[in-house]
C-alpha cells in the first residue's frame, strides 16, 4: 500500500462544533474588544490634567480603573483614555475648567458593527460550516453530483466505452487457453443471432481464477476491446458499506446500468469480498455481505442473457466462494488463468520489451528460463528494472546482463553496496554457497546452476546459488525432490566439513528443505509406511496454500520423526558428496572468494579441470 496515497481520517461532527464555539468566543472576548477600543487614544495621568488646566476638556466619565474624556486636538474632538489615580482635588479641578461631568460618556463602538461582530459572523460560520458538513457526508454515501442524497446505492462503476483502453488479445500473452475460451464470449457479443438460430445460450457469467499477478483484470478488458462493447469495471470491496442494505442498492443499479447498455461487459474484480461462503455467522443471516450476496444472486437470475450482458469475476480465493454463486445459470465457466510455461514467459517478456530500447542480442528464451515460476506482473517489472538500470548505467538500451540483473532483483532485491563482510565472513559465505551448488552439480536430474554470488542483497541474503531447468518441468519424481533436500543441505554440510562450527546462514535452506520434506510425506504419498493417504489438506493454493493437518497426534509425532529422518540422509548425502570432493570445494570457494561471482560456465570449467594442488593456507 503506498503510504503517501493515505486518505486522512475523517474528524467526528462534534469536533467541527467545538472549532466553531472556540473561534465564536475568541471573537466576542479578544477581537471585538481589541476592534472597540482601536478608536481610543490612551495617554498618562498628567496628559490628562495638562488638557484640563488649558481648558481642551469637554467630557469625563469615570469608569473603574479607568478615565475617559473628550478633548480638543487640532479642531477635532478625540476620545482619551486614562488610568484612575487617587485625587481628591480631580473633581473640584475639573469643575472649576467647565468640564462636563454627568451626561458626556466617551462614544463607543458602534451598535451596527457589534451586531455584526458578535452575530452575524458567527451564524455566517455555523451555515458555512453545516453547508460543507453535509456536502461531506452526501459525497462519502454516493451523492457525488446533484443527486444529493438521492443518490443513495449508485454503483459508481467505471466505465469503458467501446475499449477505449485500447487494449486487445494481442496484447495479452502467455494465456491462450484462456484467451481461446473468452473467444466464444466474443464471438457471441458480435454474433448473438448465430446462437440464437440453434437455441443456444450463452453462459451468463465467467470466473476468471488464478494466482495475483497473472492478468485476470487485462484479459477481461481484452474481451470487452476485441467485442467493442461497453465496459463496467468495478472490485468487490466497493459493494461493501457501512450502512445496511448499501451494497444490494449498488448490486442492483450496476446490473441496472448494464441492461440499458447493453450488450455489454460486467467486471467484478476480487468477488470473494462478497462472495464468501454464508456459515450463519451473521447476524441470523441479515449482514450486509450476505445481503450484498443474495442480492446478487438474485441478479444473476434475473437479467435476460440474451440482451448480451456477460458478467466475468476475478478471484484468486475459489475454494472460498458460495457454491449458489458457482452453480449453473450463473458462473457458469471457470477459466483458469495460470501462471505462464517457459513458451508464455517469453511471449509476455516480448510483449513488454516493445515499450523500451533493447539490444539485438537479448536473448528471450535465456531470460524466461531464468524467471522460472514468474507470473506475468513480475515478468513486466524484470523488464521495467532492466530499463532502468540501463539508465543508471548511462546507457540508451537495456541489454542481456540489464535483464539478468533484474531478475535477481526480484528474486533477492537490489545489492546491498553499503554491507561490508569481514573476511571470515565472506570466506564462510563463498564456502556455504559453494556447498549448495557441487551438490547440486554432483547429482542426477538436478538443475544446472547458473550464477553463484555472495554480494549481499536487500532481502538479507548474504549470497545465494542460482538453478535454471533447461526444460520445463510439470511432475517431480521422489528422486529429484531428494536431490533438491540434499541440495538445500549443502550449505550447512559445508560449514561442518570446513569451520567444523554451524552459522545462522543456513535458516532458510532449512526452512525450504523441511517444507519439501513435509510435502512428501503428508501430501504426495512418498513414504512406505503412510502409503498414499493424504495427512495435510491445502487451502488458498494460489495464495502461497495454507496447510493444516488432518491425522491424529499419534501419527503426527510419526509423521514429524519420518520427516527428520528424511532431512537427515539428505544431509549426511550431502556431506558426503563434499567430502567426496574437497579439492574441488577448496578451488571453487578460493575463486568465489576473490571474484564474488561465478557464472554456471566458469563453475563447469573450473569443476571439470584437472586438479591442481591442493592450497593447504586458503
Amino acid at each position: 500500500m503506498n503510504l503517501g496515497d493515505k486518505k486522512p481520517e475523517k474528524k467526528p461532527l462534534y469536533v467541527y462544533y467545538i472549532i466553531a464555539i472556540v473561534v465564536i468566543f475568541l471573537l466576542n472576548f479578544l477581537v471585538v474588544p481589541m476592534v472597540q477600543e482601536g478608536s481610543i487614544i490612551t495617554t498618562d495621568y498628567s496628559t490628562f490634567l495638562n488638557n484640563v488646566d488649558r481648558g481642551n476638556v469637554t467630557d469625563v466619565t469615570v469608569d473603574g480603573d479607568y478615565i475617559y474624556y473628550v478633548a480638543k486636538k487640532d479642531g477635532k474632538q478625540v476620545e482619551c483614555r486614562t488610568v484612575a489615580m487617587d485625587d481628591p482635588n480631580l473633581v473640584e479641578r475639573l469643575r472649576q475648567a467647565g468640564v462636563n461631568m454627568q451626561e458626556a460618556e466617551p462614544a463607543r463602538q458602534s451598535l451596527f458593527l457589534s451586531i455584526i461582530l458578535s452575530y452575524v459572523i458567527p451564524i455566517a460560520i455555523f451555515i458555512f460550516l453545516g453547508r460543507w458538513l453535509s456536502k461531506k457526508m452526501m459525497n462519502s454515501m454516493g451523492g457525488d453530483g446533484p443527486g444529493g442524497m438521492m443518490s443513495f446505492g449508485k454503483s459508481n462503476a467505471k466505465v469503458y466505452v467501446k475499449s477505449t483502453s485500447g487494449i486487445k488479445f494481442s496484447d495479452v500473452a502467455g494465456e491462450d487457453e484462456a484467451k481461446e475460451l473468452l473467444t466464444e464470449i466474443v464471438d457471441y457479443l458480435h454474433n448473438p443471432h448465430k446462437y440464437a438460430e440453434i437455441g443456444a445460450s450463452m453462459p451468463k457469467g465467467a470466473l476468471l481464477v488464478g494466482p495475483p499477478g497473472t492478468g485476470k483484470t487485462l484479459l477481461a478488458k481484452a474481451v470487452a476491446g476485441e467485442a467493442e462493447v461497453p465496459f463496467f469495471s468495478i472490485s468487490g470491496s466497493e459493494f461493501v458499506e457501512m450502512f445496511v442494505g448499501m451494497g444490494a442498492a449498488k448490486v442492483r443499479d450496476l446490473f441496472k446500468q448494464a441492461n440499458e447498455k447493453a450488450p455489454c461487459i460486467v467486471f467484478i474484480d476480487e468477488i470473494d469480498t462478497i462472495g464468501k461462503k454464508r456459515d450463519g455467522g451473521g447476524f441470523s443471516g441479515n449482514d450486509e455481505r450476505e445481503q450484498t450476496l443474495n442480492q446478487l444472486l438474485t441478479e444473476m437470475d434475473g437479467f435476460d442473457g440474451s440482451k448480451g450482458v456477460v458478467i466475468l469475476a476475478a478471484t484468486n480465493r475459489p475454494d472460498s466462494l458460495d457454491p449458489a454463486l458457482l452453480r449453473p445459470g450463473r458462473f457458469d465457466r471457470r477459466i483458469p488463468v495460470e501462471l505462464p510455461d517457459l513458451q508464455g514467459r517469453e511471449e509476455i517478456l516480448k510483449v513488454h520489451a516493445k515499450k523500451i530500447k533493447i539490444a539485438d542480442s537479448v536473448r528471450f528464451d535465456e531470460i524466461a528460463k531464468a524467471a522460472a515460476g514468474a507470473s506475468g506482473a513480475e515478468l513486466a517489472n524484470i523488464v521495467n528494472e532492466a530499463a532502468l538500470r540501463a539508465v543508471r548505467d548511462g546507457r540508451k538500451f537495456a541489454t542481456q546482463a540489464d535483464f539478468e540483473e533484474s531478475i535477481e532483483v526480484v528474486i533477492a532485491g537490489y545489492q546491498k553496496k553499503n554491507r561490508v563482510l569481514s573476511n571470515k565472513e565472506k570466506l564462510i559465505v563463498a564456502y556455504h554457497e559453494i556447498g549448495h551448488a557441487l551438490v547440486a552439480a554432483k547429482q542426477t536430474d538436478s538443475a544446472p546452476v547458473h550464477k553463484i554470488t555472495i554480494i549481499p542483497r536487500t532481502s538479507g541474503a548474504l549470497g545465494y546459488t542460482m538453478q535454471v531447468d533447461e526444460k520445463e518441468h510439470f511432475l517431480m519424481s521422489k528422486e529429484e525432490l531428494e536431490n533438491k533436500i540434499a541440495t538445500f543441505t549443502g550449505g550447512r554440510a559445508a560449514e561442518e566439513l570446513i569451520f567444523h562450527t554451524i552459522t545462522t546462514g543456513a535458516s532458510n535452506d532449512i526452512e525450504q528443505a523441511t517444507k519439501i520434506a513435509r510435502a512428501m510425506i503428508s501430501r504426495y504419498g512418498m513414504s512406505d509406511e503412510f502409503d498414499m493417504v493424504a495427512m495435510e489438506n491445502v487451502t488458498n493454493p494460489y495464495l502461497g496454500g495454507e496447510s493444516s493437518l488432518a491425522c491424529s497426534f499419534e501419527t503426527q509425532t510419526v509423521l514429524d520423526k519420518k520427516v527428520v529422518d528424511l532431512v537427515s540422509r539428505q544431509h549426511q548425502k550431502a556431506l558426503k558428496i563434499l567430502q567426496d570432493n574437497i579439492g574441488k570445494l577448496h578451488e571453487l570457494a578460493k575463486y568465489l572468494y576473490e571474484h564474488e561471482t561465478i557464472t554456471g560456465e566458469e563453475f563447469m570449467k573450473i569443476l571439470e579441470a584437472p586438479m591442481p594442488e591442493l592450497q593447504q593456507n586458503l
